[in-house]
């Protein structure tokens, strides 16, 4: 018999970072909630070491808090800085967009394409996950295609700020739609090369979502009320 090949505690932390990461994003861990190592552990099929390193990961990553005496929770967005964030990543996204029209290569713009039709696929099954991931993949390239390395860099670490809540925004059917056709329109105009359209359009399409996120968070604290 052959024997089994080990896996190095490397990716046991990555493997344990992206089934976390997608818990938290998908909602299946409420923000606040405490992480409990020993029923991670059993969940992930990891020890204690690669779910810590994971910890430590995604805290970098905003989606999780260390905290003394507490351990690891998951973070909680407030409302202001959900505002003020999106209000800025509305601007990256436009101007991504609009240098993306001018300098996307065409098999560039061929996955992106694909992407889409994926994205419509998952809608129409009312998959969320799948939709979502397809949905920030288009995203992250187009703003690939806009070519400026700092730019991407600053968009990429303040999405991670608002990545649960970008999932969670879709949560209503009405914006689902809505995000849907954006995207369809969003793609015509990136064929067209119609960057200020393109900018105006993507800068509001954030803005759309900050309004579903705001009006959520504000309907949790009346029902906690």
């Amino acid at each position: 018999m052959n024997a089994p090949i080990p896996i190095d505690r490397a990716t046991l932390a990555h493997v344990a970072t992206a089934s976390l990461r997608d818990m938290i994003i998908e909602g299946r861990i409420a923000p606040g909630a405490r992480l409990n190592e020993r029923v991670l552990t059993e969940e992930l099929q990891v020890s204690r070491t690669p779910l810590r390193e994971a910890f430590k990961t995604l805290a970098g990553e905003g989606l999780v808090e260390l905290l003394p005496q507490r351990g690891a929770v998951v973070a909680v967005v407030d409302a202001a800085t959900v505002s003020a964030t999106y209000e800025l990543m509305a601007d990256l996204e436009g101007l991504a967009g609009e240098l993306a029209a001018a300098r996307i290569q065409p098999e560039e713009l061929a996955e992106i394409r694909a992407l889409q039709f994926d994205m419509l696929a998952s809608h129409a099954r009312r998959d969320l996950p799948g939709y979502f991931r397809a949905n920030m993949q288009i995203h992250n390239k187009i703003n690939a295609a806009a070519r400026n390395p700092v730019l991407t860099e600053t968009y990429l670490r303040l999405n991670q700020r608002i990545y649960g809540t970008r999932y969670r925004s879709n949560l209503s059917n009405e914006r689902w739609d809505q995000a849907i056709a954006e995207h369809t329109k969003i793609l015509r105009l990136l064929e067209a090369r119609d960057g200020p359209a393109l900018r105006a359009l993507l800068t509001q399409h954030l803005l759309n979502k900050r309004a579903t996120i705001l009006a959520s968070l504000e309907g949790s604290q009346v029902a906690a009320a």
